[in-house]
């Protein structure tokens, strides 16, 4: 029971991230009908970064490195807005 109870507590530090495939394929923006630049990503790729950015307290700059690392790591061929995107939108 204590090998068990001391697992968990070590599992509490550890740390999951889940991409799914719907998050990967609306990760860029798609066709929009507007004049002007096109948007690189999507609002679901702003809106993201922006509750990693809430729950790990991140500056900007950080959380673009911060999501840059996790896409590597999980070999997902995306990028994160850079930072002054998502300050903007």
């Amino acid at each position: 029971n204590w090998k068990q109870y001391n697992q968990s507590l070590i599992n509490r530090g550890s740390l999951t991230f889940w991409i799914d495939e719907e998050a990967i394929s609306g990760w860029a923006q798609s066709k929009q009908n507007k004049r002007g630049r096109p948007r690189r990503f999507s609002d679901l790729a702003i809106t993201t970064a922006l509750m990693v950015k809430r729950v790990f307290s991140m500056p900007l700059r950080a959380l673009q490195g911060f999501i840059d690392s996790i896409f590597r790591l999980a070999h997902v061929p995306l990028s994160c807005p850079h930072y002054t995107c998502i300050s903007r939108r």
